[in-house]
């Protein structure tokens, strides 16, 4: 039934004809959206996991792109940051199914068009979802692509379940520190407040800040818009709890002390301006201008590493496979087909 099922979501995408720009929203796009993205198109047929999650049943949504031409029998999972869905993997989707790899790209629950828990996050259970997921498609090891903190989670993922991972591609990822040496706790009524009075001027003016973009800010637009067209819906409250919960998880359950330990080949792809550190604001002065070192703190966590190596490409900041596509997705193949 399974099968049947993603056979017809297949062949109404190829009815449909969708364009690969419909894949990302679009600056003139006002109408409210669900919290789970309902109604907005993503690049490739979605597909939904039933889990649990707070006693509630949720669904885990995933994209699962067949290789183009001749199929080289291997899966990349690819692992989305917290700003941003599945969907803006459409670049590195195309290149990765040209190449002959299976792709495979979820929306952990609390993103994208996946369900919002509102209960505390914690990177194990996401690596258990990932796990029930690799499972339910029959997929024994994968190769990971992650960015941001899809890094993170897929620290998590390769320590958990180191027979599922046969390799890592970190993609600027966060947690290269330990964010509670200089950032203090910082309670939900407070990340609430802050979270629900951001405008799309302030969002925007955050991501081409904080991520240090070479991308003109129409480039992100798309992405500001989306989020401003989730306030719209009735369950707004829901969406606002669960972008909060997944702070408190960055911030509270640290994998840079795990990175070293890792045995499988590791590659960071890093942008050389990239300086984010989530919660650097709430930081001491004196602690912040330390903070974000991430090029930096790839190199040394890459020497100690027993099979890691880091790239770090100038000009570039947080987005790189956005920013500079071509490099991304060149370093990445090269890595994948060599291990």
């Amino acid at each position: 039934m399974d099968a049947l099922l993603k056979l017809s979501a297949l062949l109404l995408a190829a009815l449909l004809s969708v364009a690969p720009a419909a894949a990302q929203p679009t600056a003139n796009d006002t109408a409210p959206l669900g919290i789970a993205l309902e109604g907005f198109a993503y690049p490739y047929p979605v597909f939904y996991l039933e889990r649990m999650r707070d006693g509630e049943r949720q669904r885990l949504a995933y994209m699962d792109v067949p290789a183009e031409g001749q199929a080289n029998g291997r899966t990349v999972l690819l692992l989305h940051g917290r700003n941003f869905p599945s969907s803006y993997w459409q670049p590195v989707i195309q290149a990765l199914t040209r190449a002959g790899y299976r792709v495979l790209a979820p929306d952990q629950l609390g993103f994208g068009k996946s369900a919002k828990p509102v209960g505390a996050y914690t990177f194990d259970a996401m690596a258990a979802d990932t796990v029930a997921l690799l499972d339910s498609l029959g997929l024994a090891r994968v190769d990971v692509v992650a960015h941001s903190m899809g890094g993170m989670l897929a620290v998590r993922l390769a320590r958990n379940a180191p027979t599922r991972v046969n390799s890592l591609v970190l993609e600027a990822p966060i947690g290269l520190e330990d964010y509670r040496f200089t950032v203090p706790p910082v309670s939900d009524a407070t990340l609430l407040r802050l979270e629900g009075d951001a405008t799309a001027e302030s969002y925007r003016r955050q991501l081409m800040t904080n991520y240090a973009l070479s991308l003109p800010a129409s480039a992100i637009e798309p992405f500001v818009s989306l989020r401003e067209r989730v306030k719209g819906s009735g369950e707004y409250p829901r969406w606002l709890q669960s972008f909060v919960n997944a702070y408190q998880a960055i911030w509270g359950q640290p994998v840079v002390h795990e990175i070293p330990l890792l045995p499988v080949p590791t590659l960071f792809i890093m942008g050389e301006n990239d300086h984010n550190a989530p919660g650097k604001p709430f930081a001491p002065e004196a602690l912040r201008a330390g903070m974000g070192r991430n090029a930096e703190h790839a190199r040394t966590l890459a020497g100690r590493m027993p099979n890691g190596h880091a790239v770090v490409l100038p000009g570039i900041g947080h987005l790189v496979h956005m920013e500079a596509t071509d490099q991304f997705n060149s370093l990445t193949l090269e890595f994948l087909d060599g291990h």
